[in-house]
């Protein structure tokens, strides 16, 4: 850190209860007890208006989590941005790569460590887990996105979708790749109950948030709450690519 060599100035955009984006630039490094030789910033939390909490982490060489992530009735979810990672619960090891992840369901944690000497960048995702009687429980899911093919979105060939997780209904909530490339949008502006947190991986896209057209790219995060307005036009010279969360399989709770 140093004295400012400008005015003091964001792009962040904070609507608590509607949306929020949050550049990289500016974020306050959390101490988080297990998480050692990390920079872990928390993104969207309950007190955003979330129902879930997102964290970026950067692990530096040696940098690991200790005590394990996750707890009863909370399910985890960790994506690698960019670096080489050991995820492992207490029976299964993974190496996770460059968009590699790991799903565990609740009561089930994981522990992470990075295996270079090169800094390793993660999303990292929890939440509580609804149960949903009659129908089983979900179990850890591990994969690699580039592995995946991506499919075409409403009819649209320049927007291509990844689903991450399985469609069971066991599972409530998911992980997407939405792809756009130059020029490629939504079909519409949508509003749903769903909610979303999105790290953006590359290019650059316009999104409207709220009914607010606002510029962002890559290294971006968005929380949009329910039924904000929501669409956005991939722009620039690559494709826009975020990796998102979403809530899914459940009735609305009276």
């Amino acid at each position: 850190m140093s004295y400012p060599s400008d005015l003091l100035s964001s792009r962040a955009i904070i609507r608590p209860g509607k949306f929020a984006l949050i550049p990289p630039q500016g974020l306050v490094d959390n101490v988080i007890p297990g998480f050692e030789n990390c920079e872990i910033s928390i993104l969207a939390s309950p007190k955003l208006g979330a129902s879930f909490v997102d964290y970026k982490v950067t692990m530096h060489e040696g940098g690991k989590n200790t005590r394990g992530f996750g707890e009863e009735g909370v399910e985890t979810f960790v994506y690698v941005i960019e670096g080489k990672i050991k995820a492992h619960t207490d029976d299964e090891a993974f190496t996770l790569t460059e968009s590699g992840y790991l799903y565990c369901p609740p009561g089930k944690k994981m522990y992470l460590e990075n295996m270079q000497s090169e800094d390793a960048r993660l999303a990292l995702y929890k939440q509580k887990y609804e149960p949903l009687d009659g129908y089983g429980e979900p179990w850890v899911v591990s994969g690699h996105a580039n592995e995946i093919k991506g499919e075409i979105y409403q009819d649209m060939e320049n927007v291509r979708l990844k689903d991450l997780l399985p469609t069971d209904v066991v599972f409530d909530m998911n992980f997407h790749i939405l792809t756009f490339d130059p020029a490629g949008s939504h079909p519409f502006i949508e509003t749903h109950v769903q909610e979303h947190g999105a790290f953006l991986l590359s290019g650059e896209g316009m999104y409207n948030l709220d009914n607010e057209w606002i510029p962002v790219k890559k290294d971006d995060y968005i929380w949009f709450g329910p039924y904000v307005l929501q669409a956005c036009y991939g722009v620039g010279r690559e494709p826009f690519s975020y990796v998102y969360s979403k809530d899914c399989n459940r009735d609305a709770k009276l």
